[in-house]
C-alpha cells in the first residue's frame, strides 16, 4: 500500500504539492485562533463552599458548620476527596472531583446537597459557592489609588473608604463583564456604612434599649406597594415611600414616646457615614490602596483575558473620578509572553541549526532547502490539531518539539534519492529522461521508506507512556506528548508524499556524484577507526558494556525531582505573624517590610494582600499576608548576571531586618500551583492526622524540628492552629433566670454593641450600604466599657454586663484544618539547593526514627513530591511495555528476533549518555527528564534500524559479512550523522537558553543531546561489531545467513 502511495505521489507530483499548500494555508488560518499560555491549566475540578459566620470561633465554626457541610459532601459521584478551613468566622470546605468530571455538573451536585444541609446550620446563615475559576485563575491584578493632592467634590481628600466605594460601584461591575472573567475581588480600604452610634449616658437616661433603636430603624426603612386604582378610565399605581435616604432622615426616626414627647434616633444615638469591620487590607509601595484581582473563567485563555482585562482597564481610567488612577500590578500576559519567547527562540535557533547541518551534509542546496521544508509544513499540520483538540500553545506542549527527529524521515529519504540519481547518471551524459527520474525516485524512496517509517513510528510508539500518566502529572505532560505526535505524523505523512513528489519536481538537472568536503573529511576519519573497532570488538563491546553499568549506578545515586522550578521572574512571600495581631497593626509591619524590600535595585515594586478578600477564595486571617516581589527586567538589573537564589537570598536578609514575622519564599504561580496540589503553599508538606488539637500541635512541633534538621530545608514553619486571643463574655445562667433575662438578650446586647448589627440599606441611586447599629470605635476597643455595657432589664432598669457575664481574655486555636473528614495539621518547607527527591527520602527516614506517634494518628506526605512518585511508579510499568512494543516493532520489521535485539541495544546506550549529561550538568532526574528518555528510546531504535537494514540488503544480496558490515556502515554514514546532528543540534538552544521556562525544557534536551552522542557512537562503531558476531555466529551454526525480504 505504501508503495502505491508514493508511487501515486510521483506521478500525481503538482497535485501532491497543492493539497500540501491548502494544508499549510489551513496551518497559517489556525495559527492566528492557537490560544497561548504559560503552562497548561492543571487545575483540578473543585468547588469551593464558603460559609460567613460572624463572631462564632474556629471550634464552633467547626462543630456546627464545616462538619456539617462535609457530611452533606459525603457520597457525591465522582468525589475524590475534601479539605476544609474553619477560621473565627469563616468556614471554607473544599470539595475535589475526579479529573474530566464537568465542572457545571459538580457544582450542581453540591448545590443539591447544601440545599438539604442549610436546615442543621445555624439560623441566618448561608454557604455560597466560590467563583467557577480555576486554582491557576489568578491573572490580572490592579490597584486603585488617589494622586496626591485629589480630593472629593466637597474638598475632602479621598480616604480607602471612598476608594473602596468607587472601585465596588463603578469599576468592579464594568471588569466583571469582560469576556472569560468569572470574578472581580477587592481587597483593601472599607466599606462605607451608615452608622448608628448609640450614646449609652442618653439611652439610660431616656430610657430606650438597643433593642428598641433596632425595631425603630427596621419599622421605618422600607418602601410599600399598595396595589393600584382605577379612575376615570386610567390605573394609579398606589405606593408608600418610607425608604431613608440621608443621615437628617435617621436621626428623625422615633423610637419611643416619653411623656408625651417623641424620643429620636438623633437623641439617643451619632448619626455618620462610617466603615465596616474589614478583614483584609491591601498596600503598595508603603501606602495602603484597594487591590483588586481578576479572576478567569476555567477552561478560558488566560493571556487572551488578561490582555481584555488591561484594555478594559484603560478604557474605566477615562471615566474615574478627577485624581484617581487604575495601575495593573500583576499581569499574566507578560509571563506568557516571556515563556512563549523562549519557547519561539528555542525552536527557531533549532531549526537554522537543523538548516545548516542539512546544508553541510547533504551538500545540494535544493536537497536541504526540501528537506527543510518539512519543519513549517510539519508544524503547521500540528497547529492545526492542536486548534481543533483545544490544546494552548505554551512552555509544556512546545518544550519537547525537536525539528531534528521531525525532519529524520524526510533526511533517510532525501539522501537515498540523491544517491541513486547521482549513481544512475551515466558518465558524460546529460540529465535523467523525466520517466527514468521518476522511476529512480520511486524506487529509491521505497527502498529505505520502511526503515524511515518504521523509526518514526517508533518514536511516536516510546510518547505513549506519557499518555498513561494521569492527574496533575498528566495535564501537565499530556500536551507535550500530543503535539509530538502530532509532528511526527504530519512529518511521517508529508516524508511519503510531498517529499518524493518535491525531489522528482526539484531534482531536474545533473546531481553531484561526488561528495562534499565534510562528508570526504568524515568517511577518512571513519573507515579506518571502524576498521580497528571491527580488529577489536571485544574490546569497544567492553568499554560500551562498562559505560552502560556505569550509567546505571550513577542513575540509583542521583537526586530526583517532580519538574524543575519555572523562574516566574517575580517573588512573592508569605509572611507569617503571632496569631492575633490586629488588622491595622498587621499593615504598619507591612509598610515597614515593603520599605525594606524596595530597596534592592532588582526591585521594581512591591505590593501586598493581608488578610481576607471580600469574596474568601484564599481565607487568610489577619496576622497572615502574601507579598508580591515584582522585579524589573534583567536587562535593567546592576548585574544582570545575578543569580536568581543569590537575590531570593538578600530579600531574604532585608525581611528578616523587620522583626515580628516569619516568611516563606516561592513565586506567585508557585504558590498557587503548591496549594493546588496539596492545599499547601510549599514544596514539601508533613500531614499528621488525628483528634485532639493539643497532641497534634505537640507532634507537629516534633517534626518541625525534625524537618530544620534537613539539608536543604528552607522556610520550615509549622501552620498556625493556636494563639488566637478571643476575649469571651460568659453568661451566668443563675443571675440571668434571677433578673428574668435569657441569654439571647446578653448575646444580641453585645453583638450590636460590638460587632454591629445591620438593620437595613440606605439606596443612593445603584449604590447600596448597610446600615448598622454598632457603638463609636473609641468606646467599643475598650474591655472596660464591655462591661460596663448597660443592660436593661424587664421592669426599665439597668445593670452592668459584668453583673450578669464574666469577660475574660484567653488563647484559643486559631484554625482547624481538615482533610478527609480528620482534623490535621501540617509542617511545610521549601527545597533549596538541592533536589526534591532525597530531600523527601531523609525526612521520611528522619520522622520515622525520631517521631512517636500515639494510636490513631498517622503521617503523610505532600507537595510536588506526591506527583513525583504518582508518575514514577505509573513509568515504571508503562515504559518497559513501551520497550517491549518498540522490540515487537523492530520484530516485524526485520522478521529476525536476532537482528531486533541487536538494533534495541542502541536504547541502552543512549540512556548511558543521558544519565553521563544530567550528572556532568548537575541536573538532577524528573519528569521533564524523563520524557527526554523516552524520545531518546526512538531516536536511537532509528539510526540503527537505517544502518541493519542496508547491511541485511547487502548480505542478503551475496556480499560476503565482512564487506556487507564494512560497505553498509561507509554507505549509511551521511544518514546516521545527518539524523543524529539534527536531531541533537535541533535541542541544543534548548539546553543551553536562560530565558523565562528555559528550567523546565533543559533536563529533556540535554538528556537527548547526551544519548544522541553515545547512540551514535554505537550505531558507527559498536553495532556493526555486533552485527558481524551474530550473523558469523549465524554462519557457523546453520552454514549462512537465511536471505531476509525485509527492507
Amino acid at each position: 500500500m505504501l508503495e502505491r502511495l508514493v508511487e501515486l505521489s510521483v506521478r500525481n507530483r503538482w497535485l501532491v504539492v497543492l493539497a500540501t499548500a491548502a494544508l499549510a494555508a489551513l496551518g497559517i488560518h489556525s495559527y492566528f485562533r492557537l490560544p497561548i499560555d504559560a503552562v497548561p491549566d492543571v487545575t483540578n475540578v473543585q468547588v469551593q463552599i464558603n460559609t460567613e459566620a460572624p463572631g462564632l470561633s474556629p471550634l464552633e465554626v467547626e462543630q456546627r458548620i464545616t462538619f456539617a457541610v462535609e457530611n452533606a459532601m459525603a457520597g457525591l459521584p465522582r468525589l475524590a476527596y475534601t479539605r476544609s478551613i474553619s477560621r473565627y468566622g469563616l468556614s471554607q470546605v473544599t470539595v475535589v472531583f475526579e479529573d474530566g468530571t464537568d465542572i457545571y455538573f459538580a457544582r450542581q451536585r453540591v448545590a443539591e446537597r447544601l440545599q438539604q444541609v442549610r436546615q442543621s446550620l445555624p439560623d441566618g446563615l448561608e454557604p455560597e459557592l466560590g467563583p467557577i475559576a480555576s486554582g491557576l485563575g489568578e491573572i490580572f491584578m490592579f490597584i486603585l489609588r488617589a494622586a496626591p493632592g485629589a480630593t472629593l467634590p466637597d474638598g475632602r481628600p479621598y480616604d480607602t473608604t471612598d476608594l473602596h466605594t468607587v472601585m465596588d460601584w463603578i469599576v468592579r461591575p464594568q471588569l466583571a463583564r469582560v469576556r472569560g472573567v468569572t470574578e472581580v475581588n477587592m481587597i483593601g480600604g472599607h466599606e462605607r456604612q451608615y452608622v448608628v452610634a448609640p450614646r449609652l449616658s442618653s439611652m439610660i437616661a431616656y430610657r430606650v434599649t438597643l433593642a428598641d433603636l433596632v425595631a425603630a430603624l427596621e419599622r421605618n426603612n422600607a418602601d410599600v406597594g399598595a396595589g393600584y386604582i382605577e379612575r376615570f378610565g386610567s390605573q394609579y399605581l398606589v405606593r408608600v415611600p418610607g425608604r431613608v435616604a440621608t443621615l437628617e432622615d435617621l436621626r428623625r426616626v422615633r423610637v419611643a414616646t416619653r411623656d408625651s414627647v417623641a424620643v429620636t434616633v438623633g437623641d439617643v444615638a451619632d448619626v455618620f457615614i462610617g466603615k465596616d469591620l474589614r478583614t483584609g487590607a491591601a498596600t503598595m509601595d508603603g501606602e495602603e490602596v484597594v487591590l483588586g484581582t481578576v479572576f478567569m473563567l476555567i477552561g478560558e485563555n488566560s493571556r487572551v483575558v488578561a490582555r481584555a482585562a488591561a484594555e478594559k482597564l484603560e478604557e474605566i481610567n477615562r471615566t474615574l473620578p478627577e485624581g484617581l488612577t487604575l495601575e495593573a500590578v500583576y499581569d499574566r500576559t507578560s509571563l506568557v509572553d516571556r515563556t512563549i519567547r523562549t519557547v519561539a527562540t528555542n525552536l527557531f535557533e533549532g531549526a537554522l541549526l537543523v538548516v545548516a547541518i542539512l546544508l553541510l551534509l547533504l551538500g545540494n542546496v535544493r536537497a536541504a532547502l526540501l528537506t527543510a521544508l518539512v519543519i513549517p509544513l510539519s508544524m503547521l499540520f500540528t497547529i492545526t490539531g492542536m486548534v481543533q483538540n483545544r490544546v494552548s500553545a505554551n512552555l509544556m506542549s512546545l518544550g519537547a518539539l525537536d525539528f531534528g527527529l521531525i525532519v529524520d524521515g524526510a533526511v533517510i529519504i532525501v539522501e537515498n534519492c540523491l544517491r541513486r540519481l547521482a549513481l544512475a547518471q551515466s558518465p558524460g551524459e546529460g540529465v535523467l529522461p523525466l520517466r527514468e527520474r521518476l522511476a529512480v525516485v520511486q524506487s529509491a524512496t521505497v527502498e529505505v521508506m520502511r526503515p524511515a517509517l518504521f523509526g518514526v513510528f517508533i518514536i511516536l510508539v516510546v510518547y505513549l507512556p506519557i499518555f498513561t500518566l494521569t492527574g496533575l502529572e498528566g495535564k501537565m505532560f499530556h500536551p507535550m506528548a500530543f503535539t509530538v505526535a502530532l509532528a511526527l505524523t504530519g512529518a511521517l505523512v508529508l516524508s511519503v508524499t510531498f517529499v518524493p513528489a518535491a525531489v522528482a519536481i526539484l531534482m531536474r538537472g545533473r546531481v553531484a556524484t561526488r561528495e562534499n568536503p565534510v562528508m570526504r573529511a568524515a568517511h577518512r576519519v571513519y573507515e579506518p577507526a571502524l576498521r580497528g573497532a571491527l580488529r577489536h570488538g571485544g574490546l569497544v563491546v567492553s568499554a560500551a558494556a562498562v559505560c552502560v553499568v556505569f550509567a546505571g549506578w550513577l542513575a540509583g545515586r542521583m537526586g530526583s525531582e517532580f519538574i524543575p522550578n519555572l523562574d516566574e521572574g517575580d517573588v512573592a512571600l508569605h509572611a507569617l505573624r503571632i496569631p492575633g495581631t490586629g488588622i491595622e497593626q498587621a499593615v504598619d509591619m507591612q509598610r515597614q517590610l515593603d520599605a525594606r524590600l524596595a530597596r534592592l535595585p532588582e526591585v521594581a515594586r512591591v505590593f501586598t494582600k493581608i488578610g481576607t478578600a471580600d469574596v474568601a477564595t484564599d481565607p487568610m486571617p489577619p496576622s497572615v499576608a502574601d507579598t508580591f516581589v515584582i522585579l524589573k527586567d534583567r536587562a535593567e538589573w546592576p548585574d544582570p548576571r545575578k543569580p536568581r537564589l543569590t537575590l531570593v537570598s538578600e530579600l531574604e536578609r532585608e525581611a528578616q531586618s523587620v522583626p515580628g514575622s516569619n516568611y516563606e519564599f516561592t513565586q506567585p504561580i508557585q504558590m498557587r500551583f503548591n496549594e493546588l496540589i496539596a492545599g499547601v503553599r510549599a514544596d514539601v508538606a508533613v500531614k499528621i492526622y488525628g483528634d485532639d488539637l493539643e497532641t497534634l500541635v505537640s507532634l507537629g512541633r516534633q517534626v518541625e524540628r525534625i524537618v530544620a534538621t534537613v539539608p536543604g530545608a528552607a522556610d520550615v514553619t509549622l501552620e498556625q492552629v493556636t494563639g488566637l486571643p478571643v476575649l469571651t463574655v460568659e453568661p451566668r445562667r443563675a443571675l440571668l433566670a434571677r433578673f428574668g433575662l435569657d441569654v439571647a438578650d446578653v448575646q444580641d446586647i453585645v453583638q450590636a454593641a460590638i460587632g454591629g448589627r445591620t438593620v437595613g440599606r440606605v439606596f443612593e441611586g445603584d449604590r447600596r450600604f448597610d446600615l448598622v447599629i454598632r457603638l463609636p470605635e473609641s468606646v467599643r476597643n475598650d474591655p472596660a466599657t464591655l462591661e460596663a455595657l448597660p443592660v436593661a432589664l424587664p421592669n426599665g432598669e439597668h445593670v452592668p454586663l459584668r453583673e450578669l457575664a464574666d469577660v475574660r481574655i484567653a488563647a484559643g486555636p486559631n484554625a482547624v484544618n481538615r482533610e478527609n473528614g480528620k482534623r490535621r495539621i501540617v509542617v511545610t518547607a521549601n527545597v533549596r539547593g538541592r533536589d526534591l527527591g532525597s530531600f523527601v527520602a531523609e525526612l521520611q527516614s528522619g520522622v520515622r526514627e525520631r517521631l512517636q506517634l500515639p494510636a490513631g494518628y498517622w503521617v503523610e506526605y505532600g507537595g510536588t513530591f506526591e506527583q513525583l512518585m504518582s508518575a514514577r511508579e505509573r513509568l515504571q510499568i508503562v515504559v518497559p511495555l513501551a520497550l517491549l512494543l518498540i522490540v515487537g516493532l523492530l520484530y516485524l520489521a526485520f522478521r529476525s528476533l536476532r537482528d531486533a535485539l541487536l538494533v534495541f541495544t542502541g536504547v541502552p546506550l543512549a540512556l548511558t549518555g543521558g544519565v553521563l549529561a544530567l550528572w556532568l550538568r548537575d541536573i538532577p532526574l524528573s519528569i521533564s527528564a524523563g520524557v527526554g528518555f523516552i524520545a531518546l528510546s526512538g531516536v536511537a531504535v532509528l539510526n540503527g534500524l537505517v544502518m541493519v537494514s542496508f547491511m541485511r540488503r547487502l548480505h542478503a544480496a551475496g556480499r560476503a559479512l565482512e564487506d556487507a558490515v564494512l560497505e553498509g556502515a561507509l554507505t549509511r554514514l551521511r544518514p546516521v550523522l545527518t539524523t543524529a546532528l539534527v536531531a541533537s543540534l535541533g535541542f541544543v538552544p534548548m539546553a543551553f537558553n536562560v530565558g523565562t521556562g528555559s528550567e523546565v525544557q533543559r533536563p529533556l534536551a540535554t538528556v537527548v543531546i547526551g544519548g544522541i552522542l553515545t547512540s551514535t557512537t554505537l550505531t558507527l562503531f559498536v553495532l556493526p561489531v555486533l552485527y558481524r558476531w551474530a550473523h558469523r555466529i549465524e554462519g557457523r551454526t546453520r552454514g549462512a545467513a537465511v536471505p531476509s525480504t525485509a527492507p
